[in-house]
């Protein structure tokens, strides 16, 4: 009986590593993907391209403004460098309050001596003359110098990309390119010719689709991301097919794995 159940080992063990073997094979096979896929400008020459304006920041609602000012008289300049505590935004989910000026849900700043000033609409440089301006009419200061920059400059990094993340971008000045490779870079899985970048434009939410195999992107006026832009990055067929497959039949092969154990159990007591 002892020799029985020693000779009965083998069988066991080796109908075992079939199964698991099996398993392997399938698994395999349902994850493949053409590598073709994966390569960013696939069939591009070398050449050169001209590379697309910067587009024109615009200052929006809820936006955050480093406001820096300073003049012959730094007493007098040192009021006007102290910003509202207000958080950005009340629905973030940080739990510490950023130091700025911020621009309500009426587009404007709340500047001392001047209360409540126009920026939504404005660009940086148009904000800052008129600042200066109404700083020198009033006769607050004499040759104002003013900075601003935005606080709040973001871009949201979704899909198929290794590390999905709001990217802060303290430059002011982002790609498309550069954003994706901050996220970690795009997954084998990715579609790179259909990628897509939301974008805010006068109140309303503008998409755009941009193949990464195509000399038109360098062209593109979303090939610079403007602040609060979201790139996404959607999964390719092989993805989609695989995730499919892999749930179909993962659960059948262990199932029959499990019986397969289970007879041969029996069959070789």
């Amino acid at each position: 009986m002892g020799y029985r159940r020693t000779m009965a080992w083998p069988h066991k063990w080796r109908a075992l590593q079939f199964y698991s073997i099996l398993v392997i094979m399938l698994v395999s096979i349902s994850s493949c993907v053409n590598t073709q896929k994966a390569v960013y400008f696939s069939g591009q020459k070398t050449g050169s391209f001209e590379s697309p304006a910067i587009p024109k920041l615009v200052i929006q609602n809820n936006d955050l403004l480093s406001i820096s000012v300073s003049s012959l008289n730094p007493e007098a300049s040192a009021i006007f460098n102290q910003p509202n505590n207000t958080p950005a935004n009340n629905n973030t989910a940080t739990t510490t309050s950023a130091t700025g000026y911020l621009v309500d849900g009426e587009g404007n700043i709340q500047f001392p001596f001047l209360g409540a000033v126009k920026a939504a609409g404005l660009s940086k440089d148009e904000l800052k003359d008129k600042l200066t301006k109404s700083l020198v009419d009033k006769k607050l200061l004499v040759d104002p110098i003013i900075t601003i920059r935005f606080l709040n400059f973001k871009v949201t990094v979704l899909g198929e990309v290794a590390h999905p993340t709001v990217v802060t971008v303290p430059s002011e000045r982002i790609s498309l390119l550069e954003a994706i490779g901050l996220a970690g870079d795009l997954t084998i899985y990715a579609q790179r010719d259909n990628v897509l970048v939301i974008r805010d434009e006068d109140g309303k939410k503008v998409t755009h689709r941009l193949n990464l195999n195509s000399t038109e992107l360098f062209n593109s006026p979303y090939y610079y991301l403007k602040t609060n832009d979201v790139v996404y990055v959607e999964p390719n067929k092989a993805k989609v097919a695989s995730t499919s497959r892999s749930n179909q039949w993962l659960p059948i092969v262990l199932s029959a794995l499990s019986l397969g154990v289970i007879v041969v159990d029996r069959l070789t007591r």
